[in-house]
C-alpha cells in the first residue's frame, strides 16, 4: 500500500472539508450525511462495518481536521515574523506533519480491523471524487 496516497487523501479531505465547513451557507449536517453516503456506497461498506468504521473515521478525521488548522495558523502573519520566529515555525510545522502521518498509520491499522486493504486505498480516489462533486455543485449553484 503507498503511504504517500493515503496521506494525500487525507491531507487534501481535511483541508477541503474544513474550507466547506466554514462557508455559512453549508450545512454542516447535510454535508456529514451525504459524506457518509457517498463513502459508504462508494466503499460498498456493510452495515456491520459501518458501524465499526464511522467512529474510527471521525475520531481521525477531528483530530487531523485539528493539526490541520495548527498548521494553518502558522503561516499567518508572515510578513511582519522574525528569521527566528520563522525558523521555529518551519519545525513546528514539520513536527505537525509527522503527527500527521503518525494518526494515518493509527487510522490505517484501526480500519484494516474493520475494512479491507482495497477500502482502504479506495478512500483517497473516493475522497477526491466527493470533494470534485461538491465543488461542481457549487459552482452550478445546486
Amino acid at each position: 500500500m503507498k503511504k504517500h496516497h493515503i496521506t494525500f487523501l487525507i491531507l487534501f479531505f481535511a483541508l477541503t472539508w474544513g474550507a466547506f465547513a466554514q462557508r455559512p451557507e453549508i450545512d454542516r449536517e447535510k454535508l456529514q450525511a451525504a459524506r457518509i453516503a457517498f463513502i459508504t456506497t462508494r466503499i460498498d461498506l456493510k452495515p456491520e462495518q459501518a458501524e465499526k468504521f464511522w467512529p474510527i473515521f471521525n475520531e481521525f478525521n477531528d483530530s487531523r481536521e485539528k493539526t490541520m488548522r495548527q498548521i494553518s495558523h502558522l503561516g499567518k502573519d508572515l510578513e511582519t515574523i522574525s528569521e527566528e520566529e520563522a525558523k521555529s515555525r518551519i519545525q513546528k510545522r514539520l513536527q505537525l506533519q509527522g503527527e500527521l502521518v503518525k494518526e494515518e498509520q493509527i487510522f490505517v491499522t484501526e480500519a484494516a480491523k474493520v475494512l479491507t486493504s482495497k477500502q482502504i486505498l479506495m478512500l483517497n480516489n473516493i475522497a477526491r471524487d466527493f470533494n470534485r462533486q461538491l465543488y461542481q455543485r457549487g459552482r452550478d449553484g445546486k
